[in-house]
């Protein structure tokens, strides 16, 4: 019983313990004595996105696809940013919306972009297909997410396959699908009705599909209290890649005519 000490002056109940809001020193750290690190001190995954964006619209018609995404980042509540683009040229085949936090767009983009140079400096002739791209992504935004360290966003990824349009999404969980129209974040509640309403009526051409990308656009700055009225506007087709620069909508609020403002 030598180990519970002298009866008569017991050794301490946690010897060499840490002090209190602090970390046990486990055998085999190179320091002896009580661990004076912090919680501050250790990695922490992040819980929650800071600087948020919203809906990403986006509809396939004959010959390509359109996105279309407000330039607003949002810090909670607060309209503070409201200069940032989130509609991508990839390559001459490949547009990306993102819609979310927009520090791991940042993170992702950046990424992108230097396989695209790699891709150039090669020079073999071939190019990053649309596809190829929405597959990459369900796999880095997968693994991010099983290692519980998630990037808080979701893609949309436009573009031509084979002469073909191609539409698909990617959430934060590596969810992916291929459709017609899609809509991120609130548009997915309140474009989606609009969008397939006239695509199931046949398909769209360039031009419509346009117009019908502004109206969602329309609504959902009427709707979605974190949307804003400038806007961008991309398309693919087999010509290539066009963005826009950021448009106004065109705003009437006659359709507000019971509202009274006090």
């Amino acid at each position: 019983m030598a180990f519970m000490g002298d009866m008569i002056s017991p050794s301490p109940l946690w010897q060499n313990g840490p002090s209190p809001g602090a970390f046990y020193n486990f055998p085999g750290n190179s320091h002896h004595g009580p661990s004076n690190h912090t919680n501050q001190d250790f990695r922490a995954h992040s819980a929650a996105p800071i600087t948020t964006t919203t809906t990403v619209i986006c509809i396939k018609f004959d010959k390509g696809c359109v996105i279309a995404a407000d330039t607003l980042g949002s810090y909670g509540s607060l309209a503070r940013f409201r200069d940032c683009p989130r509609v991508l040229k990839v390559n001459d085949l490949i547009l990306l919306g993102s819609g979310g936090d927009y520090a791991d767009y940042q993170y992702l983009r950046d990424i992108i972009e230097q396989k695209i140079i790699d891709e150039q400096c090669i020079g073999d002739g071939l190019q990053l297909k649309p596809k190829s791209l929405h597959c990459w992504l369900t796999r880095v935004l997968y693994n991010k997410r099983s290692k519980m360290d998630p990037l808080w966003s979701n893609y949309v990824v436009a573009g031509i396959q084979d002469g073909e349009p191609f539409l698909g999404a990617v959430d934060k969980l590596g969810t992916a699908y291929e459709d017609a129209a899609i809509a991120t974040g609130m548009g997915a509640y309140m474009a989606t009705p609009l969008l397939r309403d006239v695509l199931d009526k046949g398909p769209l051409n360039e031009e419509s599909a346009k117009a019908l990308a502004r109206k969602c656009m329309e609504v959902l700055y009427y709707r979605d209290a974190r949307s804003f009225p400038r806007y961008q506007l991309g398309v693919v087709t087999a010509a290539g890649v066009v963005v826009e620069e950021p448009t106004e909508i065109g705003q009437n609020w006659t359709l507000a005519h019971m509202i009274h403002m006090k």
